[in-house]
């Protein structure tokens, strides 16, 4: 699986935006899905997570209330809507993918198989 993520940039405290992560595949609706991010000098968290064709979701508790991430198989795309962006949001965020992880390892970077490149969110104060 080839992941691709895009939408990121800056925005003001407050703000929205939203990611979109596209795979490569035809088995995309097999796959889980999640987000990850990276601030400078810190190390890569969990953000999100969205599994199989269930979609059930799982969220940092960080960011719980404010992004939502959903995915269109027939598109083969996973989002992360971001509202209420605030300054500590600021990050590279990475999307990932995994075709057999289990829902009480989806926090953990080391348990996912595929990544996509990163796309980076600036959130001014």
């Amino acid at each position: 699986v080839q992941l691709q993520a895009s939408g990121g940039g800056l925005v003001q405290a407050g703000g929205s935006l939203r990611l979109s992560c596209a795979a490569s595949g035809r088995t995309f609706s097999r796959y889980a899905m999640g987000w990850f991010r990276q601030a400078p000098g810190k190390e890569r968290e969990f953000v999100a997570a969205i599994l199989y064709r269930s979609s059930s979701t799982v969220y940092a508790d960080s960011v719980k209330g404010r992004f939502t991430t959903s995915r269109d198989n027939a598109k083969n795309t996973m989002y992360l809507q971001m509202n209420n962006l605030k300054p500590e949001d600021t990050a590279v965020y990475y999307c990932t993918a995994d075709g057999g992880i289990i829902l009480s390892a989806v926090r953990r970077s080391r348990s996912w198989n595929y990544w996509g490149q990163g796309t980076l969110v600036t959130v001014s104060s």
